[in-house]
């Protein structure tokens, strides 16, 4: 079975996602358990880039994949399974954010792989990944959910707007705002080391 939804070779489509989904809704914990794989890397980028807390960061992924198991029989396919997951990811991290009053732990490397780079091309690296990070931490949540869907998960703004249960101009908007601040906050750190 595993070799027939292709998650041996790693890849796996929207239609493999979806039986999966329909196993788990049945109780079939070997489905939940490939559904975790297939999800874990992808979550954790995900919400890593939403909040540096690593302990909020499991929290988070835990909360959402229970969600998955207690919720699988809820998923109706009228969205990707990856948006469905998505968005009950991004709503458990604003309810963490929101729940959060230590402060947040800034680690701009934690998932970036800096093999074979010479030691000032890591050092300049971890400088530009440090900036972008502190930039992406400073915008408001809506925004920066938006930016890390899109940069970082290459999702299509239709897609970002059922994650984040707004319009797509919605979506559209919190983008150019979002650019508009990590542009001039790129700006001034840069004029600010000259």
């Amino acid at each position: 079975m595993q070799h027939q939804l292709g998650l041996s070779t790693g890849s796996h489509s929207d239609n493999d996602e979806k039986c999966l989904l329909a196993r788990v809704s049945s109780g079939d914990r070997g489905a939940f358990e490939k559904l975790y794989k297939i999800y874990f890397s992808r979550l954790t980028r995900f919400v890593g880039r939403m909040t540096r807390s690593t302990p909020l960061i499991e929290e988070v992924i835990n909360d959402t994949m229970l969600v998955v198991w207690q919720k699988a029989a809820t998923y109706d396919g009228t969205c990707k399974p990856s948006t469905w997951v998505f968005a009950i990811a991004y709503r458990k991290t604003l309810k963490g954010l929101r729940a959060s009053d230590e402060p947040l732990e800034s680690d701009a490397t934690l998932y970036e792989d800096e093999s074979g780079l010479q030691p000032e091309q890591h050092m300049h690296r971890q400088q530009l990944q440090q900036t972008v990070a502190d930039a992406l931490d400073a915008l408001p949540a809506a925004q920066r959910a938006v930016m890390v869907l899109t940069y970082y998960h290459e999702l299509a703004y239709s897609d970002i707007a059922d994650i984040v249960a707004c319009p797509v101009n919605t979506v559209k908007t919190r983008m150019f705002n979002a650019r508009q601040k990590l542009k001039d906050m790129l700006w001034n750190e840069r004029e600010n080391n000259r």
